[in-house]
Formats: C-alpha cells, structure tokens, sequence
C-alpha cells in the first residue's frame, strides 16, 4: 500500500480526559437533517466577525429558528445570545422557546433539536468539529476555507458521505453571477482551450512568532487552541471585547494557511470550477522561483492547464487562443475579437445564448444551503467541492513551505512519482482531539 495514500475510516470522535465529561451530548449518525413538524433548528458555532453576517441572514429566514449559540470568547458568546434573543422578542417564529449559550460545541451538536450547525470558528477547528456534526446527524455550513490540512479534507469527505450529510463550503463566489457566467464563457469553449489561469491573492503562511500578552478574563484559551499546538496568548490571535475586524490568526501557519488558504479558497474555487474539476485537481505543483518568495507557485492540470498564483490582478484571470476572461466580485471582462465586454447582460446574450454546458445556478448561498436540506440534494459548494478547492490551495503552500516540485494524484488525494513528503499532508492534534 502506497503510505502516502489517504484513505481515512471512519474513527470515534475520541472523549478521553477532559472531553469525558461531556461524552453524553455526542449522538449517533442518523438523526434528521430537520423537524417534519417544524422549522430547522439551528446551532451557530464561533462567533466572530464572520459569523456575524451569517447570523444576521439566518436570523431573517422564516424557515430556521437560530437555538444556540457557542464561542469561547464570553464576550462574543453573550453579545451573540442577546441578539438572537432580541430578535426573536419582536419576532418570535414557531418553535422557538429560547436560545442557548455554550462555550464548548460539544453542547451544541448533541441537542436533538438542533439540525444544522454553522461553523464560523478558525480554520484549525473546522474539521474536527464538522466531522463530529455529521457523525451526530446535523447538516453543516461551514466557513471556508473548509481544513487546515489535506488530511482533513478527505475525513470531510468521508463523515458527510457516510453519515448521508448536506455540507456547504461558505465560497458564496459559486452563489454570485458574474463568476458563474465567467466559468461559463470557459467550459463553453469561448475563448478557445484555457492554457493559463491567473489568480492574485497575497501569500503563504509564516510560522507564529508574537509575544506574550496578559489574557483578560473571559477567554478560554485552552478551547480556543482545542486542536492547535500550544502557543502564548497574543490578542491579534483572539481580540478582547467586541471587535469588527477580521483576526489575523489565517496569518500563521499553527491557525491557518495565509491568504493563500483564505481567498485563494475563493479564487482557486472558481478556477477549478471553469476547469471542470471538481472531482479532480492538479498533477504537478512547481514551486516559485527564489527562496522565500511568496507568490509565483503553480499547479498544472492533466490536460497541460497551468494555474499561476500572482500578486495582483483582477481576482480570476483565464487566457486562451480565442480571448480573455477576467472576473473579480461584481466585475467581469471578457476580451475577444479586438472588443471588451464589461457588462453580464451584454456578455451572455452575445456568447451564451445557446450554451451547451450550463452551471448550476444559485443566487443566494445560504437559501441554496437551507434548500438542500430539505431536498437533500448537494448543495452547489458541497463538501467535495470544498475539500478539492482547499487542497489545491495546500498544494500551493507546500511549494512555498518545502520548495519543491511534486507530482499529485488527485484521485488517491496522494503524492505520485516518488515526490512529495506524507507527513506534509496531516499534523498532530494536540491533546484528546482527534478526527
């Protein structure tokens, strides 16, 4: 058996030592996505910046009741609570009584009542906490991007196929016109076969390095870090009080995957989507040229496609023989027979009027997510979506990490050729936490 090769059982969600207490709250696989008899109870976990939008689209939805709340930030927690309550004080829906907050998910995912959780939390948590949900029954929407490592992109995979889950990745991009249109234009073979792909996003992750701070009370730090490697408290990791801005833990690579894993989730997303790899990936990884450079990595794609990651540039730029499509969020471009088109209307009417490969069309990410769970069809982000988009993107970073070329197979999710490391494609979980 190729040891490099990922091919992940199904394991207990382990609750040993300090996850022993809460053992009872952890329900077996089975349970209804929701209530035949009423709305779908929601449970929101992390409770940041993010999470906030999230809460406030949930909250305006007649057919979810948002039942619980977790962060283990108290502030976040309570600030959170109160709103959700507010909310419903002045517009209480069916089946709501109250809302819960926790500080450990645990809590959360083994309420009965609860069908779906909204994962919100750093990405050093979204897969440990995503396969617990799924193994305990709920449906999931989960912020992107969906892992940390490759590894956890494939026990994603797993949980939510064999617990017969919904999943949505948070790449609401897939959910936006112009980059459904762009990808379009692509499959349909309007600029000729796409040879070379662009996407500008900022660089790899960098190892933590930030001093000491005293922590303020009300932060439980030990939780925060859940599966991480142990590291001082620093409040750029996890701010005190009420904050309006994005944290910078995606910087580091103990929390993260720098932008490369933060809006190259997005970006790398919508190219593999216009290449129609969605079940795939690439073959070949090249490194950048220069050491300690932060952008110039490419991934090559069995048909010869190169996708180059750049400093700057319109967000998804794809180049062929016959033209030039470049899209960014609320704008698009096409270049072709010595004329620009910059608007969708103009660009669809003239080139996708019959088109013979038609996408999956979603204008509202969160309602398609709400949609599927009662269809229980996929989602148009599902979990193989997600998974596939991140590991590109890890891909990316083992260039900048380790500065070598490797070759990939994208169906094993393994290193091929003799290349590559296995140990690039997991990392130790601290403690009792495990997949």
């Amino acid at each position: 058996m190729n040891p490099s090769a990922i091919t992940l059982p199904r394991r207990r969600f382990l609750r040993t030592g300090a996850a022993a207490a809460l053992a009872p709250f952890i329900l077996p696989s089975g349970l209804r996505a929701a209530s035949s008899d009423g709305p779908i109870g929601v449970g929101f976990i992390g409770m940041g910046k993010q999470s906030g939008g999230l809460l406030g689209n949930f909250l305006g939805r007649k057919e979810v009741v948002v039942r619980a709340v977790c962060d283990v930030d108290t502030n976040r927690r309570e600030a959170a609570l109160k709103r959700v309550r507010d909310h419903y004080a002045t517009d209480k829906p069916a089946g709501w009584k109250d809302c819960e907050a926790y500080n450990d998910f645990r809590k959360i995912i083994g309420r009965d009542d609860i069908h779906a959780v909204v994962i919100a939390t750093p990405d050093h948590w979204h897969a440990v906490i995503a396969v617990a949900a799924a193994k305990a029954g709920k449906d999931i929407y989960c912020e992107k991007p969906l892992t940390q490592t490759v590894r956890e992109a494939v026990a994603i995979i797993d949980a939510v196929r064999s617990n017969k889950r919904v999943l949505q990745t948070g790449s609401q991009q897939r959910s936006s016109r112009e980059f459904r249109v762009a990808c379009e234009l692509v499959r349909n073979g309007v600029i000729g076969k796409v040879s070379r792909i662009e996407t500008a996003f900022g660089g790899p992750g960098v190892p933590y390095d930030l001093p000491e701070e005293k922590m303020e009370p009300g932060l439980d730090w030990d939780l925060w870090l859940g599966p991480a490697p142990e590291v001082v408290y620093n409040s750029v990791l996890s701010p005190r009080g009420l904050h309006d801005h994005f944290p910078m833990w995606r910087k580091y690579r103990e929390f993260g995957g720098g932008m490369v894993t933060d809006w190259g989730a997005h970006h790398v997303d919508i190219a593999q989507w216009a290449l129609d790899q969605d079940q795939g990936g690439p073959t070949r990884v090249i490194p950048p040229d220069g050491e300690n450079a932060t952008h110039g990595a490419k991934l090559i794609y069995a048909d010869g496609t190169e996708l180059q990651h750049v400093n700057s540039g319109p967000g998804v730029s794809f180049y062929g023989p016959d033209g030039e499509v470049h899209v960014a969020r609320g704008k698009i471009e096409i270049k072709k027979d010595g004329k620009s088109i910059k608007e969708l209307d103009p660009i669809e009417s003239e080139y996708l009027k019959d088109p013979k490969v038609k996408l999956p069309r979603s204008t509202d990410h969160i309602g398609d997510f709400i949609s599927s769970i009662a269809s229980r069809k996929p989602p148009i982000a599902n979990a193989e979506v997600g998974a596939r988009s991140v590991i590109a993107c890890h891909l990316l970073n083992f260039a900048y990490y380790h500065g070598q070329e490797f070759q990939w197979n994208p169906g094993e999710n393994t290193f091929a050729g003799g290349t590559g490391n296995p140990e690039w494609l997991s990392r130790p979980m601290r403690g009792d936490w495990s997949l």
